[in-house]
């Protein structure tokens, strides 16, 4: 007697397959609102230029950055929101290319105070 199985499904379905790869690894403990504010980046080093980049989700611990430039991993940075009266100290926990001269950086909000809008 032969036995079949139905083909394997994927652990992950293929429509997520595309998505970020961060979030098949870990779940997030809060939920992340998605948010389009105009941001500067600063960093501590004050040798460093500021750059500009646009937020895509914000939460009260994080937010996912994209600029033209990219940041180290845990460089410190100093952000600001336009508009708005957000300031916060961040720490740079991932930065990935997008493209060229694109790139989508992890924060990690170490203090913050204000509003984004």
């Amino acid at each position: 007697m032969v036995l079949s199985f139905p083909p394997p499904t994927p652990a992950v379905p293929v429509a997520m397959a595309v998505r970020c790869p961060m979030e098949t690894l870990a779940r997030r403990l809060e939920e992340r609102i998605p948010l389009n504010v105009r941001v500067d980046l600063s960093s501590l080093d004050i040798r460093k230029r500021p750059q500009e980049g646009v937020t895509e989700n914000v939460s009260r611990h994080g937010a996912r950055v994209v600029s033209s430039k990219p940041c180290q991993q845990n460089e410190r940075l100093n952000v600001k929101s336009f508009p708005g009266d957000f300031r916060a100290r961040a720490r740079v926990v991932y930065c990935i290319p997008l493209g060229t001269d694109s790139f989508a950086i992890g924060l990690q909000l170490l203090a913050a105070a204000g509003n984004w809008k």
